[in-house]
C-alpha cells in the first residue's frame, strides 16, 4: 500500500505525520510519498523524511501514486478533483457540521475517514486526535491567558507586599478542560471549574481545582462523554452560577461544545460588564459560536476592559508536539487499514473502522451520520 502526505494549507503549521511516523509505517511494510515541503512549517525537512524512507514528490505525484491520502484539514477543491476512483482520503472533515461538503462528497467515488469521527471507546483512546489536539488547546490557553492578563498568576511574597494569585474559572471539564487546569494550577493560580457532567468533579479535585456543581443537570451516557443539551431551568441555575463565579474571576477559559451544535452560551455581556477589568477571557469555542456572547472567532477584542479571545486553533501554534500527537494516533488507526503484507484491508465489522469512515461507494457509514442526514 502506498500512503501520501499532503501539504496542509497556508493557515496550518502541523503535518498529519512527522518522519518518526514514517519509520514506523515502513515497518508495517507499507511505502510513504510525501509532497515536498510538507513538514517545514512543522519544523520536519524534506532530508528528514528521505532518511526516514520516504519518497519527496510534488502534488500531483503524490496523488496519482497513492492509495491513501493523509491531511489534517479536509484538502482543497483541486486536490478532490483530482482524485482517483476508489482512492482513500484519511482527513478532519467536521461532518457533524459541515452538510453541505458531506453531501457534496456522496456524490464522489473515493473512500472518506474523519479522524473526528473516531468512537471515544478505550480502544479507541490511542486514535483520539480530539483528545490530543483539545490536551494542546487547553495548554495552551492558559499560557496564551497569562501573556495577556495584567497580574502574576502565583502568589508572591516580597519585599514590597503579598501578590495575591490569579482566580482561573475554567468551564468545561472535558480533555481541554482538564489539561487548562493543570496547567494553571502548575503556574500558582486558585482554579475553579464548571461542567454539567457530575462525573468529572473527581478529575477536577484531583487536579488541584475546585469544582462548581449546578444542580439537576441531564447527563446522556450515550453521548460518548461529551455534554448534552439541558433544561431551560438547569440553564437559569447555570447561568446565574456562572455569573456570580465569572465577576470573582482573572481568567475565564471557555471549552465547553456540543458536536453538531452551536456551543452553548455561558458568559452574556451583563457576565462580561459584571468582570473586573484587566480579565481575560480565551474561548476555545470560537468557531462554533463561543461560549462567550461577545467573542469575535480568530480575534482578540477587548469589551467593557475584558480581553476576550477567540481561537480554536491552539494546535497550529505548537506545530512539532501537536503533529507528533495527531501523527501518532493516525499511525494507531492506519495500522487498523493495514495487512500483514502491507496491503489495504477495510474490515467494516471493526466498530472504529466504521465509526470513522464517513463515506464508502457514495454511502454514509457512520450511524450518527446516518440519522443526521438520512
Amino acid at each position: 500500500m502506498i500512503i501520501g502526505v499532503l501539504k496542509e494549507p497556508e493557515f496550518e503549521k502541523r503535518v498529519s505525520i512527522l518522519p518518526e511516523a514514517v519509520k514506523t509505517l515502513k515497518k508495517l511494510k507499507a511505502d510513504i510519498f510525501v509532497k515536498k515541503g510538507a513538514g517545514e512549517r512543522a519544523y520536519a525537512s524534506d532530508e528528514e523524511y528521505a532518511e526516514a524512507g520516504a519518497k519527496l514528490l510534488d502534488i500531483n505525484k503524490v496523488i496519482e501514486k497513492s492509495d491513501v491520502l493523509l491531511s489534517i484539514n479536509k484538502p482543497g477543491e483541486n486536490v478532490l478533483k483530482s482524485l482517483k476512483k476508489g482512492q482513500i482520503v484519511i482527513s478532519v472533515f467536521n461532518p457533524m457540521g459541515e452538510e453541505k461538503s458531506v453531501r457534496s462528497l456522496l456524490k464522489s467515488d473515493q473512500t472518506y475517514f474523519s479522524m473526528d469521527m473516531i468512537p471515544r471507546t478505550t480502544r479507541g483512546q490511542a486514535m483520539d486526535i480530539l483528545s490530543s489536539m483539545a490536551t494542546v488547546s487547553g495548554y495552551k490557553a492558559v499560557l496564551d491567558a497569562a501573556m495577556h492578563l495584567p497580574n502574576f498568576f502565583p502568589m508572591f511574597m516580597t519585599a514590597a507586599g503579598t501578590i495575591r494569585p490569579a482566580k482561573v474559572l475554567i468551564l468545561g471539564a472535558g480533555v481541554a478542560g482538564l489539561q487548562a487546569i493543570a496547567t494553571a494550577r502548575k503556574l500558582g493560580a486558585v482554579v475553579e471549574a464548571f461542567d454539567v457532567r457530575s462525573a468529572v468533579k473527581e478529575q477536577v479535585e484531583s487536579l488541584g481545582g475546585k469544582f462548581v456543581e449546578v444542580e439537576g443537570a441531564v447527563e446522556d451516557a450515550a453521548a460518548g462523554g461529551y455534554a448534552v443539551e439541558q433544561t431551560e431551568e438547569f440553564k437559569a441555575k447555570q447561568k446565574q452560577l456562572i455569573h456570580d463565579h465569572a465577576a470573582k474571576s482573572n481568567v475565564i477559559i471557555c471549552t465547553a461544545q456540543i458536536p453538531g451544535k452551536r456551543a452553548p452560551l455561558l458568559i452574556e455581556k451583563a457576565t462580561v460588564q459584571a468582570i473586573h477589568p484587566g480579565s481575560v477571557i480565551i474561548d476555545l469555542a470560537a468557531s462554533s459560536g463561543g461560549n462567550c456572547e461577545l467573542t469575535e472567532n480568530a480575534k482578540t477584542v477587548v469589551k467593557h476592559g475584558v480581553t476576550i479571545v477567540g481561537k480554536s486553533d491552539y494546535p497550529t501554534d505548537m506545530p512539532n508536539d501537536a503533529s507528533r500527537m495527531y501523527g501518532n494516533n493516525l499511525v494507531n488507526f492506519l495500522k487498523l487499514l493495514i495487512d500483514e503484507n502491507g496491503g489495504l484491508k477495510l474490515d467494516f465489522e471493526d466498530e472504529i473502522v466504521s465509526g470513522t469512515c464517513m463515506i464508502h461507494e457514495n454511502q454514509l457509514m457512520n450511524e450518527q451520520l446516518q440519522q443526521l442526514y438520512g
